[in-house]
């Protein structure tokens, strides 16, 4: 039989970047692939020449046998491959079902009394629940990607490309599509999948093509690689040279790699708990934050929280229970009733800018959209909120902000073209680190928000920033790490609250053996 999809010698340059060299790639139909590699190996690059979304500089594809070039994502739909894009395509503006029959300028042949029916059917096969009738602005993350992956399966695709499809899912969710990957090979279709978490590889691979620096690092069937190859393959070395904390990336369970300091936990509701107050009063205090969604409903029911300096404290949930309206709030981008201080300064009612100032860093879960500009260059966005400070004479001194943008390009290990490359042209990952380098940056920091941290990033990328979380901690920043990776939550912080319909519950100990457990009974309601 011919395979489902065939490159050979695929190459692509975006400008001094060669961001493909060479890649020879085989998928066979009834098959899983997966696309590993580091942030910036080449991955979405691979994706979207396939998707057309950018043409090739040189090499060959053939689908199912024949010649295939697409020039536009609309040629690569009616060839029959689909894809779920790494960041979101939906329109704010329109309803769910509006966003489903729109797609990629081509008005999906479906009578909209039909749509329901049709959406079901895919719910009951891979495990989606979306709200046809929701405004797509008013979704949180994970509903947001439920919704791209319904997208595209409704046009029953031979091949469907997955870039980073579970960031944003929570495990139950994770589970299912890695289930829908199954049926769709069993099925005769193919899937490429791109992921950095190896749980999911090892759940549903059936083959493996890792990526370094635009090449192919090595290829095989996954029962033949092993985990501890694959990892070789894709940071370029031993992955004994790796810390403990990176281990959570790996879905391996980790310990902290240094004593933790028992607090004693009261029996009672954490609205009234002070754990995480300094005597001194410093550190961070919310006090009755409450935030209604645009229906009305609460996101956030009168939320208290203490965080001492140098703490870090966890935050997990299933998606959708004020995770995102918390980080909202706090950033100041979300007005909300209650009581905001740090380090002994008021900030309830201040502006995103007044809490920059002030030694609050956010790193928002949607960087894409909400923390970063695209159309600016990486050195603007580094220092996002803070280019006066390379202001000479009312001017911009873009000679002293390209040389401070360097520098941190280089500690951080951000793949770029360099300062003044548009920060459109770095993949997701690379676009995480500057998010995460900007925050870490703020001097003084004394508050850093961090959700989702390590989404999208390659493993020796969660390694570093996990050390840099720590390490902020460490010089007195009190920290509040919101994620979906429980395993990187219990090697991290110091304790964790579980968001639960507008409420948070807990604390939780990490150091406590029954950690994982009490997280979970908490995540689903058994225990308030």
């Amino acid at each position: 039989m011919n395979p489902a999809l065939e490159l050979t010698g695929m190459g692509k340059t975006f400008g001094t970047v060669r961001a493909l060299d060479g890649v020879d790639l085989t998928v066979a139909a009834g098959e899983v692939h997966c696309v590993l590699g580091e942030n910036g190996a080449g991955k979405s690059t691979l994706c979207n020449l396939i998707y057309g979304t950018a043409a090739p500089d040189e090499g060959e594809m053939r689908l199912f046998g024949e010649p295939y070039r697409p020039r536009r994502p609309a040629d690569a739909l009616k060839s029959g491959v689909a894809m779920v894009h790494q960041h979101f395509s939906l329109v704010p503006t329109l309803t769910v079902a509006e966003n489903l029959l729109l797609r990629d300028g081509l008005r999906l042949r479906l009578p909209h009394r039909d749509l329901g029916a049709r959406v079901a059917e895919i719910e009951a096969s891979y495990g989606l629940r979306i709200d046809l009738t929701a405004r797509a602005a008013d979704l949180p993350v994970g509903d947001r990607q439920s919704v791209e992956i319904v997208k595209a399966l409704l046009r029953s695709p031979r091949l469907v490309l997955l870039d980073e499809p579970t960031a944003v899912l929570g495990p139950a969710e994770v589970g299912a599509l890695m289930d829908t990957c199954r049926r769709i090979a069993a099925a005769g279709r193919a899937v490429l999948l791109i992921t950095h978490k190896l749980g999911e590889i090892e759940t549903a691979g059936d083959t493996a093509t890792v990526l370094r620096g635009g090449r192919v690092a090595g290829a095989g069937p996954l029962a033949e690689l092993g985990r501890d190859r694959l990892v070789s393959l894709m940071i370029g070395r031993p992955p004994e040279g790796l810390s403990a904390l990176v281990t959570a990336g790996l879905d391996v369970p980790a310990q902290r790699t240094e004593p933790v300091e028992e607090r004693p936990v009261e029996e009672r509701p954490v609205e009234e708990r002070p754990a995480g107050v300094a005597e001194d009063g410093t550190g961070v205090r919310i006090e009755g934050l409450r935030v209604r969604r645009a229906d009305g409903s609460a996101a956030l029911d009168g939320v208290d929280l203490r965080i001492a300096p140098g703490e870090i404290v966890g935050v997990a949930g299933v998606e959708g229970n004020g995770q995102s309206e918390l980080v909202a709030a706090l950033s100041g981008a979300l007005a909300g009733e209650g009581r905001f201080e740090v380090a002994g300064t008021d900030l309830t009612g201040t502006g995103p800018a007044e809490r920059t100032a002030a030694g609050v860093g956010i790193v928002p879960e949607d960087r894409h959209h909400e923390g970063c500009v695209p159309a600016m260059s990486v050195a603007e966005n580094l220092y996002l909120g803070r280019l006066g400070e390379f202001r000479r004479r009312g001017l911009l001194d873009r000679a002293a902000l390209r040389a401070a943008a360097a520098a941190v390009i280089g500690e951080h290990g951000i793949r770029a073209a360099g300062p003044d490359a548009p920060m459109g042209t770095l993949s997701g990952g690379n676009q995480q680190k500057v998010v995460v380098a900007r925050e870490l940056a703020l001097d003084p920091l004394r508050f850093l928000v961090a959700a989702q941290p390590t989404r999208g990033l390659d493993i020796a990328a969660v390694d570093a920033v996990l050390a840099r979380i720590r390490a902020a901690a460490a010089r007195g920043a009190a920290v509040l790490v919101v994620s979906s990776e429980l395993p990187e939550l219990l090697a991290l912080c110091d304790r964790v609250l579980v968001a639960y319909r507008g409420r948070l519950l807990g604390p939780v100990p990490c150091s406590a053996p029954s950690a994982r457990a009490e997280i979970g009974d908490l995540m689903v309601g058994v225990s308030a």
